[in-house]
């Protein structure tokens, strides 16, 4: 026993463990975003809609949502390092095999395979952090560095698809997780304390399941909206079997003897609005990328690479604002934070609302995604706080796991509405739009489309900041103390 205990010491390195941790979120949270650059060449290789292109990210953010629960309790049950080294796994094997891709539905599958790796690792390495660092200034570093981390990841996401999609190709955007996952399973057994196995018990894979089916649907009918309208009756059906499905979850949690998604953690004000805000920010800004990116390459003819790189500012202003928030949230509250952060995010939308097509990137496109980058920096670190402070150790993975489910599935039903929003306005602009030339027919209408979509995002960006403002009241000395 003493020797185990002493191997067990030796293998606890903070700041290795931290840089494990953080480069396996860094991988989960970039490709959410890196596979937009190469959108286009994706659309034009295996023959995507526009419509149905949104696909790509939302076969992914779909099962990664709705699996997160599941992949939390899997490493509160199991062991999180061992599910942690298993979703990573997981997720470079299916990223390699989703390079190969010669049809969508082939890299459909794979992208939601990813998904179901990205579930397992996601939760688990922000409920290493909570347990490997203890509460006070190590951990609140070493959250400062995972939200820089999560925050920035979307546009480092961005950087890195552009410059192997412009110099390789686009199947480089997946096969790149190969090799650092691949690093990173080998390295996390002899750096990150073994957490052990937790108690004995069955997994709700009912509950699962039936969420999963329930979001799925509810994303779908988002998506049959844009093509066929809100009032079609496949698209009510759609929305009805999500209402259905999503009641009977509820239902199953409350009788389950180890439910997926343990009611009691509901029972704080402060992390309910925690996880609502992550909900409705990961709603408004993840479209953000998927426009934006669209954008700058089709109207404005950048290169992936110049269109990486247009993002690069974003990424530098997420990291600094989140290391000032790690540092001054114990004195200053989480409340306030949070609702600066919103309000940041919230004008840089309606900036980016503006657009045409001659706007320009350092008058036009620079500012909005600035006040973005500097509200989601804002945001992370306290909102995190607020989650997971004073959760037992018992129920750390699940109560990150509802965190990510936040923003996880937050993005995928804001990225399908805003779609539809998009869609919509789009079509009703091409009675104005000028038919002097086919471009400038189409870069009317989109930006029609996207000045519509980013005006939505605001309005999820008020709705975060009333959930902030009547729900989250956390203060230092609460904080301090590890209560929420």
């Amino acid at each position: 026993m003493n020797a185990i205990d002493a191997g067990a010491k030796r293998q606890v390195r903070p700041n290795l463990a931290l840089t494990v941790i953080a480069a396996a979120q860094l991988m989960v949270v970039l490709d959410a975003t890196i596979v937009n650059i190469a959108l286009p060449y994706i659309q034009g290789a295996l023959k995507f809609s526009t419509t149905s292109l949104s696909w790509v990210l939302n076969s992914y953010t779909l099962v990664f949502g709705g699996l997160l629960l599941l992949g939390g309790r899997t490493g509160d049950l199991f062991g999180r390092r061992r599910m942690f080294v298993i979703g990573v796994s997981l997720f470079a094997v299916a990223s390699l095999l989703g390079g190969f891709a010669q049809d969508k539905g082939w890299l459909l599958a794979m992208r939601a395979l990813q998904g179901v790796g990205g579930a397992i690792a996601s939760p688990t390495a922000l409920s290493l952090v909570a347990t490997t660092f203890e509460e006070g200034p190590d951990r609140n570093r070493a959250f400062g560095v995972y939200a820089a981390v999560s925050g920035a990841g979307a546009a480092i996401g961005l950087i890195l698809g552009g410059i192997l999609t412009d110099f390789l190709s686009w199947r480089w955007v997946l096969f790149v997780n190969a090799p650092i996952g691949l690093v990173i399973a080998l390295m996390a057994p002899r750096v990150i304390p073994d957490s052990g196995r937790g108690e004995a018990g069955a997994l709700d894979v009912p509950g699962a399941v039936i969420s999963t089916a329930g979001m799925g649907s509810l994303v779908y009918g988002f998506i049959h909206a844009a093509n066929d309208g809100w009032h079609n009756r496949g698209t009510l059906v759609w929305f009805a079997a999500a209402a259905v499905l999503l009641v009977a979850f509820v239902g199953v949690e409350v009788r389950s003897v180890r439910p997926l998604m343990p009611l009691r953690l509901f029972g704080d004000r402060t992390r309910v609005g925690c996880y609502l805000v992550m909900l409705i920010l990961g709603a408004a800004v993840f479209s953000t990328f998927f426009f934006l990116t669209q954008y700058i390459q089709d109207v404005h003819g950048f290169r992936p690479i110049q269109a990486g790189f247009a993002f690069l500012p974003m990424s530098a202003v997420i990291v600094t604002m989140a290391q000032i928030a790690s540092r001054v949230v114990h004195r200053v509250g989480a409340q306030p934070l949070i609702t600066a952060g919103i309000i940041s995010v919230g004008f840089g939308l309606l900036f980016l609302s503006r657009l045409t097509p001659s706007s320009s990137y350092v008058g036009n496109v620079l500012p909005g995604i600035l006040l973005v980058a500097a509200g989601m920096g804002s945001i992370f670190v306290p909102v995190t706080l607020g989650a997971v402070s004073g959760v037992s150790a018992a129920d750390s993975g699940i109560a990150s796991a509802m965190l990510n489910v936040g923003q996880q599935v937050g993005g995928t039903l804001g990225l399908s509405s805003l779609v539809a929003v998009f869609s919509s306005a789009a079509h009703s602009a091409t009675a104005h739009a000028p038919h002097t030339t086919i471009a400038a027919f189409k870069n009317y209408t989109f930006t029609h489309g996207t000045d519509a979509a980013f005006k939505a995002g605001a309005l999820f960006a008020l709705a975060g900041l009333v959930a902030a403002f009547v729900l989250i009241r956390v203060n230092p000395a609460t904080e301090q103390a590890g209560v929420s």
